[in-house]
């Protein structure tokens, strides 16, 4: 097996890691607590409250995750390990794997919630995805869109990211990872620009201000694509093992870390827990501190070797996981129908029996989600897919069979 098949096979380069997919799953029953401690009121409980409300760093975890797995490919082809991605191939399964489901959230709540409807700017702004630039687009049941609008910005770029560093190959892939790091570090002061928008727009939901949360999980992608290229090869003529990749390993250091990260994060040096909007100092600390927590939380998933996962990798885990996506662009709407149906008052507190409703009523929701939209979805691509790869295959094969040599034309 060539060096290039061995780390092909390795699943930190390439595949499906059921760790991350456990990670996932907590990050998305992360992010319907933290609303459900907003919108009860919970967030203003001394000590628990803030660290409830903080839980929004969940998302950092998500955009970390897609940084490394979308990331994947373009790091092993730097260091020769596969080649480079398609660009129609990766559009094309984002787009499968968006927007299905979340279409039919917007039909369904657009249509059936009162008090989400809204005009035809209202529809097509959420359709398109574009509401963190229009105006009063952000609506009730999908006001946490603000970060899908935002990862996909970040996939449409990413083609762009991967052109931009393509040179940085072979011995040169070793710069990749300070590039990242430099390029998150100037992207902290996002804010301190002055860039002015309409009323009901804010910088703070647009894309350059969150480069951080992606740049964490490329970062990893970067260390996790170093060292499966190293342990394919058996010569010694390998630079040193960079950082990221040594400190992987060592995960309750980095859990430590994030804890900590975390517990600063809760505190009004990364801003007010409420819809004021932070300065810009208190909006970089905040991106800064969940960059921290997102890297330390999927380093040790995706590169660290001997690291134990059997919580994070068991079924359980796993079926949230399958189900994240859903319980993240449904819990919201859930939610809406949850105070009346119980009979309490948003910012009235009853924090538990809102959560255990809303994460009950959820859970099945989003996996018919899965079951009839994003799977069946799925399943249709990789077929259609298949028939292409089929057709392409005859097609070269007929055009190899019209080009060979006859015995008769052989001989002459």
């Amino acid at each position: 097996m060539t060096t290039a098949e061995k780390a092909r096979v390795d699943p930190r380069i390439g595949g499906f890691v059921p760790a991350l997919e456990g990670m996932r799953g907590l990050a998305a029953v992360g992010v319907l607590l933290t609303h459900v401690a907003f919108q009860t009121g919970s967030t203003g409980t001394p000590v628990v409250g803030p660290l409830l409300g903080r839980l929004d760093l969940a998302v950092a975890v998500f955009f970390a995750l897609s940084g490394f797995l979308l990331w994947r490919p373009h790091a092993a082809a730097a260091r020769g390990s596969r080649p480079r991605p398609s660009v129609r191939t990766y559009l094309v399964h984002r787009a499968a794997r968006i927007l299905p489901a979340y279409w039919l959230v917007v039909v369904v709540v657009l249509a059936l919630l009162p008090g989400a409807g809204g005009g035809v700017r209202v529809w097509i702004a959420n359709l398109t995805l574009v509401q963190v630039f229009v105006p009063l687009t952000l609506t009730q049941g999908m006001t946490q869109m603000w970060s899908l609008s935002v990862e996909v910005a970040f996939y449409l770029l990413l083609p762009f990211i991967g052109v931009a560093m393509a040179g940085l190959r072979g011995p040169r892939a070793r710069l990749r990872t300070p590039v990242l790091v430099g390029v998150s570090a100037l992207s902290l002061g996002w804010t301190f620009l002055p860039i002015s928008t309409a009323d009901g727009v804010n910088i703070e939901n647009w894309l350059p201000g969150y480069l951080a949360w992606f740049a964490a999980g490329m970062v990893v992608a970067e260390a996790a694509a170093d060292l499966a290229l190293r342990e394919s090869r058996s010569d010694s003529d390998l630079p040193a093992v960079p950082l990221v990749v040594r400190i992987a390993s060592r995960r309750r250091l980095l859990t430590g870390i994030a804890a900590v990260a975390f517990a600063a994060s809760s505190t009004p040096i990364a801003g007010a827990q409420d819809l004021t909007t932070p300065s810009a100092w208190q909006f970089a600390v905040k991106v800064a501190l969940g960059a921290v927590v997102a890297f330390c939380l999927v380093a040790p998933l995706a590169v660290g070797t001997g690291v134990r996962t059997r919580w994070l990798s068991g079924p359980f885990a796993l079926v949230i996981g399958r189900w994240s996506y859903g319980i993240f662009i449904w819990h919201l709407a859930v939610l809406a129908v949850v105070f009346p149906v119980l009979g309490v008052s948003p910012f009235g507190g009853q924090f538990l029996l809102v959560a255990g409703a809303t994460v009950v009523l959820t859970l099945p929701v989003a996996a018919a989600s899965y079951a009839l939209v994003e799977e069946p979805v799925r399943v249709a691509l990789r077929r259609r897919e298949a028939r292409r790869a089929d057709r392409i295959r005859a097609n070269e094969g007929s055009a190899a069979s019209a080009t060979a040599p006859t015995d008769a034309s052989a001989a002459s």
